[in-house]
């Protein structure tokens, strides 16, 4: 195995650096462990309005069901080439078996995988008319998985930290049940035992739940309802002091917050105890959908975190892939070599010119 990169900067960073990087994301085992769900999606034309009640008539054309929530994050890691150790719970039900199917036509290890008795599998249905999503249909439930099911969760995570190499394990949270504040507890009790790194993509009921991880990575919104602030401006100066504030009740290394139109902002707790920020600027997009962006942006900042990537690479690459699925339609995994294009496109952009 190659060393890891463990001081790119936009100003050191040369061509082998990225294409090493790139290399090593296949040799990376990434436990994803959060709430999986599928995204179905119906996809038609409309032509006409419904005689029965003011609605479009959608004259279905194909129907996809494809990967979402935590699975989608495993997804993208293995899009990437790398290879994720995808743990949730889901129910024993058709939606279930659909499930696993589209686990076993990914090629992604089902090992992880718990059913249920008492709950569902979350499904979400879209209606696509005209390119346009008219309706969204949610089966689900949000209560939290029972203690028992906890237990088994716990035990099957150190099963597949020891049999495993895993560098990194995100927590993936979609306030769907399955991580509960006292399994976030033990998880993250369990990746210090293991030396295993923490990457977190939160929501608001367990947000302050999360302490001592390694990445904490906040939207705009969820940084705003998880620490109940609400700001008038979303300034740079406000939107720095509530990561700050964040940061230090968490106790985390870095909080990358995701701003939409606005960018990344990244804090990274330094040796001697200061706090560094650092702010990327939004790349200009044709944006179709942005659905699923959030879970390419924590897949490639968890690979970052496992090669140990510099912390302005790891929100900078991160923020590309995010950009790039957002230019698709529904939830897709990330393009590698797309990405890998975008990532030398700004590189080149940011090497002196020679006099």
């Amino acid at each position: 195995m190659n060393k890891p990169i463990k001081d790119i900067s936009r100003k050191i960073i040369v061509e082998d650096d990225i294409n090493r990087l790139f290399d090593d994301f296949s040799q990376q085992h990434i436990m994803v462990i959060g709430d999986v769900m599928i995204d179905s999606y119906v996809f038609g034309t409309v032509d006409r309005i419904s005689p029965e009640a003011p609605v479009p008539v959608v004259a279905v054309k194909q129907r996809i069901n494809r990967l979402g929530g935590a699975a989608n994050v495993a997804l993208n890691i293995h899009a990437l080439e790398a290879h994720p150790v995808l743990v949730s719970v889901i129910g024993a039900d058709q939606r279930g078996n659909d499930f696993m199917e589209l686990l076993k036509n990914e090629h992604l290890i089902s090992e992880g995988i718990i059913i249920s008795a008492q709950r569902p599998t979350t499904t979400k249905f879209r209606i696509i008319g005209n390119k346009v999503q008219m309706l969204r249909v949610d089966e689900e439930t949000t209560e939290d998985i029972s203690t028992d099911e906890e237990t088994l969760l716990v035990h099957k995570v150190e099963h597949l930290l020891q049999k495993f190499p895993i560098k990194v394990m995100i927590l993936q949270d979609y306030n769907k049940g399955v991580l509960t504040e006292n399994l976030i507890l033990q998880l993250v009790a369990l990746s210090k035992k293991y030396h295993v790194k923490v990457a977190v993509d939160p929501k608001k009921k367990h947000f302050l739940a999360y302490k001592g991880v390694n990445l904490f990575k906040p939207n705009l919104k969820e940084l705003k309802e998880g620490l109940d602030l609400s700001f008038q401006t979303e300034t740079l100066t406000e939107i720095k002091a509530a990561v700050y504030q964040l940061q230090q009740m968490l106790k985390a290394d870095m909080v990358m917050a995701t701003l939409s139109e606005k960018g990344v902002l990244i804090s990274e707790e330094k040796t001697d105890g200061s706090t560094a920020f650092h702010h990327l600027e939004a790349h200009l997009r044709s944006i179709t959908d942005v659905s699923g962006a959030g879970d390419t942006v924590i897949s490639v900042a968890a690979l970052c975190l496992a090669l140990g990537v510099d912390t302005v690479w790891l929100a900078e690459m991160a923020n590309l892939a995010g950009g790039l699925v957002c230019e698709e339609v529904g939830v897709v995994p990330v393009n590698k070599n797309k990405l890998l294009a975008e990532v030398f496109r700004i590189w080149n952009r940011n090497q002196p010119v020679a006099e």
